[in-house]
């Protein structure tokens, strides 16, 4: 399949997004995408992330969570471009799963995510050694789908796995087959709350500080640990607080709190349930017309449950905006921007993982996919 020719950005320096983009009206901004989306045809395929504002999730043609969309990402094998309506790592494991003559593409590079930030290689490669000088035990290690490839590729070289909110437990319990301590990275709440879950006491984990020598702790403390958690979190839902649910239940007292297992464990533990963007969706979608709901979760998908089923009383469990600035990066400005260029035979963002890392990441997230589906794992 021949792909055009490339124009390359780094992830640190996004091209610039012409005037033009800016100038348009957002109606004629969705009319031109829609028409370019038309012509373009099979050759491009869209995934779209929850999280994201309706005007650009409005053109997906997959929506979901992360594991789904890794798991539509490594599906897919008729389109020569994937644009990722996400953030970076996403498009990186997209990448990862898709064939190499095919180019996933992110509308603006600047669409990180700050938890994913709070993990970097050398740091887990520090960790990596210090906890094995500690203790002769196998120590398995996790790292959410929230995190670089670089960290994938360490995880898949080191007999770790993948794993998002909606397959956590099954991977972790899948680990704790393999060794007596985990270390799960990077968001510390996902990895307590699924591990509190299983059984395992509070006491037993760690959080571990990168910026201390052993985490912060003793050699024997991190002997004896079951599971470090990286000293990590999700901006948008340590905005969720217990006087939250408080509050809605005196409102409320037919509420039904739902969070997300990223908030923290006070929170899902004073919540009534807990799960998965996707659980989220599911649990509002089988509810009962007139039931009431107060989500602990992104604004634009908690606006959404309030749009698509107006016969149920939906809210944010906070009283903020609780929105993810790096995810609303993607406007119809440069998805309209990048699909002119595929139509004029420019390549714009690509994201691409170099061969040597996407390697291993690979190795890891195809056992997340084997351990989900209850499929054999390498």
């Amino acid at each position: 399949m021949e792909l055009p020719l490339f124009e390359s950005a780094r992830p640190d320096k996004p091209a610039a997004l012409p005037a033009l983009y800016t100038s348009l009206p957002e109606e004629e901004l969705l009319r031109r995408i829609a028409a370019r989306k038309v012509a373009l045809g099979d050759r491009l395929l869209i995934l779209g992330h929850h999280y994201q504002a309706d005007e650009v999730l409005r053109f997906a043609d997959f929506r979901g969570d992360s594991y789904k969309l890794a798991c539509d990402a490594a599906k897919v094998d008729r389109a020569s471009w994937i644009i990722f309506l996400g953030v970076h790592f996403m498009a990186e494991s997209a990448d990862i799963l898709t064939s190499p003559d095919q180019a996933v593409l992110l509308p603006d590079l600047r669409a990180g995510c700050t938890m994913a930030d709070m993990a970097d290689r050398d740091d887990v490669l520090l960790a990596w050694d210090e906890i094995s000088n500690c203790s002769d035990e196998v120590v398995v290690p996790i790292t959410y789908i929230n995190s670089a490839a670089s960290l994938k590729d360490f995880v898949g070289r080191h007999g770790g796995a993948v794993c998002t909110s909606s397959n956590a437990r099954k991977v972790v319990s899948w680990a704790f087959e393999r060794g007596r301590k985990l270390l799960f990275f990077p968001d510390q709440h996902l990895g307590r709350n699924v591990c509190y879950e299983l059984g395992i006491p509070l006491e037993d984990m760690l959080v571990w500080d990168p910026a201390e020598r052993l985490g912060g702790h003793s050699e024997a403390e991190v002997a004896k640990a079951k599971v470090l958690l990286w000293k990590g979190h999700c901006s948008v839902h340590q905005g969720f607080r217990v006087e939250h649910i408080d509050y809605w239940r005196r409102e409320r007292p037919d509420i039904t709190v739902m969070v997300h297992p990223e908030c923290s464990w006070e929170v899902v533990q004073r919540a009534d349930r807990s799960g998965s963007t996707a659980a989220i969706l599911d649990a509002v979608a089988s509810a009962a017309p007139g039931s009431a709901w107060a989500i602990g979760t992104e604004i634009h998908l908690v606006k959404r449950l309030q749009t698509q089923y107006p016969d149920r009383f939906v809210t944010s469990l906070s009283p903020f905006q609780c929105l993810c600035a790096t995810m609303y990066r993607i406007r119809p400005s440069y998805l309209l921007w990048m699909l002119d260029g595929l139509a004029e035979g420019v390549v714009r963002h690509q994201v691409a993982v170099p061969p040597s890392v996407a390697e291993g990441a690979r190795v890891a997230l195809q056992r997340m996919i084997d351990i989900t589906s209850g499929g054999s794992v390498a």
